[in-house]
């Protein structure tokens, strides 16, 4: 029944209007899917808990046949590098058949059985110098990539963090490292040393990598400089050390790990490439498969399954390593997320 008082009527409208945003509130908290937004009586929102950047990369990568395939040849290279000294059908660098090498008529042995890929010209198992060849180069390669991401970290810091005149000297001095081709310049860094070792093969290419990272750190560290959490603290009073390492470095990280990971497919190719015109380590009893690759040139029309093999052993590595860095650099990215 309507009341007549003009009063009550209002009143009783407001209640209607109170009883019918309960109900409606009510029914949406039942009814609505996950993920949504909802507003309940007193007004505050209950949203769903967000989804990270590495959370939905992940979920990316874990669906991406590319990232999948890049990670298992990873994974694989890295497992027989650990456990190549344990697994190796014999000693790398035993002649076990020397006996059978003719020079003149058999100078290679051929597959036979324990030997399933046969041997070296000096007799050497050629599967036991793949698989322990293996470890060496992951060390060249992990090695170098560390060297050259930490001097790198150190430039682009020095770039991005205080700018001026620190930043016009070292892009300057990055900018000439750069235009000097990758492997010319690790070449004439090697042939610096008074005898080529690992160690110089190393060398040469982490100096090589440094201007890469430095250049890419202190690209993420200017863009870092002028977003909303940094003129935050820099407006609260926040001091420049605590701004630079808490702030601006982790948040730009991403992208020099993401980088590093490409950078270690080239070291292992450059590191090849050293070793293969005998910069590298001239101790055979340590195979490495570019030491095993320039070796094999004299044979190389006549027995060309001893370039071949380690030859494709460096292409894989380099594909999978590869093929995981430029699936993570697409899923960390931000402009392709969907």
């Amino acid at each position: 029944m309507t009341p007549r008082n003009p009063l009550d009527r209002r009143k009783q409208r407001i209640d209607d209007l109170a009883a019918s945003s309960a109900r409606t509130g009510a029914d949406a908290r039942r009814g609505t899917a996950s993920g949504s937004v909802l507003v309940d009586d007193a007004g505050t929102v209950d949203e769903a808990p967000g989804v990270s950047l590495i959370a939905s990369a992940w979920r990316r990568l874990r669906r991406d046949p590319v990232f999948l395939l890049g990670a298992g040849i990873t994974v694989l290279f890295v497992v027989l590098a650990i456990v190549s000294p344990w697994i190796a059908p014999h000693d790398p660098a035993a002649g076990l058949l020397l006996d059978k090498v003719r020079p003149q008529s058999n100078p290679v042995p051929g597959p036979e059985a324990g030997f399933p890929l046969g041997a070296d010209d000096r007799g050497r198992d050629l599967l036991s110098r793949l698989l322990v060849g293996s470890r060496q180069t992951l060390v060249v390669g992990v090695a170098a990539t560390i060297i050259g991401l930490a001097g790198g970290l150190v430039l682009g810091l020095l770039s991005g963090a205080f700018g001026g005149g620190i930043d016009s000297f070292v892009m300057r001095a990055v900018d000439v490292m750069l235009s000097i081709p990758s492997l010319l310049l690790a070449v004439s860094i090697a042939a610096l040393a008074r005898e080529p070792s690992q160690w110089t093969v190393i060398i040469a290419i982490a100096v090589v990598q440094i201007p890469v990272f430095a250049r890419l750190l202190r690209g993420s560290m200017l863009a870092q400089r002028h977003s909303d959490h940094v003129l935050a603290a820099r407006a609260l009073g926040v001091k420049r050390k605590a701004i630079i390492f808490r702030h601006m470095l982790p948040n730009s990280l991403g992208p020099v790990i993401v980088q590093s990971t490409l950078v270690l497919a080239t070291s292992i190719i450059d590191a090849a490439a050293l070793s293969f015109l005998g910069l590298g380590n001239p101790d055979d009893a340590q195979p490495e498969w570019g030491q095993m690759l320039g070796r094999a040139q004299q044979y190389i029309y006549d027995h060309p399954h001893l370039a071949v093999y380690p030859a494709m052993c460096i292409v894989f590595v380099a594909l999978g390593f590869t093929l995981m860095g430029e699936s993570l650099r697409e899923a960390l990215d931000p402009k392709t997320r969907r």
